[in-house]
């Protein structure tokens, strides 16, 4: 059978026809076999995206599938450990963007290209071990933390969608950025613990202004990074700002920014809040799409992208255990992979099995939860699984 597969499906020992995305950029010399895995880092390193494949000369592995635990053991020890320290090192890089918009300095764009390189690099490979590194945040690093987050979200949504490899980086980059007008905005606003007043808000919405004038003046910024950044709070019914545009003036990825940065708002905790679960945050986004503030289609396919539970979401089962979602079951997206951690009654640690929910015959998610629920924290968690496997 000849299908089309994503690169990131494709494996050792597929015979490959042709290259199909990008269209007309990348010709095969002839068709042939995945002999190692050095083939498969080249086609991705290349940008190539979808190869046509037959099925029916595919030659049989000559190592073992891995075992779950196995998986579980090399995603946690490994994929998520390299995932949240390019995390971290955004961050870092965030945090240089801050201190030199504040003072006035022109931002360096080279750090930031880079990074989101890694990031592509990481979620092309792999997107689950960014997107449960997601969850692993400090309350009191907010401002630096959520751009990094909306940006790995708009690369994980932009990949899931099969946009062109450059499209996706220049969205990545326009989502790093879009909120760099922040430290513009006086701290008493900015972290205000309950409603702000008519005036206060007009000062916080003037934020993606400052935002939009420091990324014009960076040198090598692109307008498809500098729209993404400058439509980030607008509506599709135009109560949004700064412009208050309406429904064709908005462009796809402006509308898909829009639903990235809404969703690390509701699901991220600050100091002063706690976040919603990730299927709460789901439902506030549909919510908001029937108001007509968000694209109806596009927030069904950010939630079939990100999962019904996301990786890296918490969830209690029937057996009144924790576990983590580790790996999704895209023909069955409420029953994904799991694994146990920690046991309710009494309350403690313990190394379990990961969990195809999808074959299990006596355990269930029973709802999402959060850490804070349990006073847990998610530090101590990715510690525990990356330690234990």
């Amino acid at each position: 059978m000849i299908v089309e597969q994503r690169i990131s499906e494709v494996c050792v020992g597929m015979y490959i026809l042709d290259i199909t995305s990008p269209k007309g950029k990348f010709h095969l010399a002839k068709a042939g076999w995945i002999e190692n895995e050095q083939i498969l880092k080249g086609f991705r390193n290349k940008g190539i995206e979808r190869v046509l494949i037959d099925t029916s000369k595919q030659r049989s592995l000559t190592k073992p599938a891995l075992l779950p635990a196995e998986k579980s053991r090399i995603f946690f020890q490994q994929e998520v450990v390299k995932a949240k320290h390019v995390f971290d090192e955004s961050k870092d890089i965030q945090k240089k963007l801050f201190h030199d918009a504040q003072n006035g300095c022109p931002l360096d764009l080279e750090p930031v290209s880079k990074i989101t390189d890694e990031s592509m690099d990481l979620i092309y490979n792999n997107p689950s071990a960014l997107a449960c590194v997601l969850n692993i945040r400090r309350k009191n690093e907010y401002l630096l933390e959520h751009s990094v987050a909306v940006s790995v979200l708009v690369t994980i949504f932009a990949f899931f969608m099969h946009l062109e490899k450059e499209t996706v980086r220049q969205l990545a980059i326009g989502a790093f950025l879009h909120d760099v007008g922040k430290v513009k905005t006086p701290a008493k606003i900015l972290n205000k613990e309950g409603k702000l007043s008519d005036n206060e808000f007009a000062i916080m919405k003037q934020h993606v202004i400052h935002s939009i004038d420091i990324i014009k003046a960076t040198p090598g910024i692109s307008k498809l990074s500098l729209e993404t950044a400058t439509l980030h709070h607008e509506k599709l019914n135009g109560i949004g700002y700064p412009y208050g545009v309406k429904a064709k003036q908005i462009s796809v990825y402006g509308r898909m920014i829009t639903i990235c940065d809404i969703f690390d708002a509701l699901s991220s905790s600050r100091c002063y809040k706690k976040g919603y679960s990730q299927v709460k945050a789901f439902s506030i986004l549909r919510a908001l799409a029937e108001n007509h503030q968000l694209d109806a289609d596009l927030v069904d396919t950010f939630i079939r992208c990100m999962g019904v539970y996301p990786v890296g979401a918490l969830v209690q089962l029937t057996s009144n255990r924790l576990a983590i979602v580790e790996f999704l079951n895209r023909k069955d997206p409420i029953r994904p992979w799991v694994k146990p951690f920690y046991c309710l009654q009494p309350k403690h640690f313990e190394i379990a099995q990961a969990i195809d929910l999808a074959v299990a015959k006596d355990e269930q998610i029973v709802k999402c939860v959060r850490a804070d629920d349990f006073d847990l924290d998610m530090h101590m968690i990715m510690e525990f699984l990356a330690h234990e496997g």
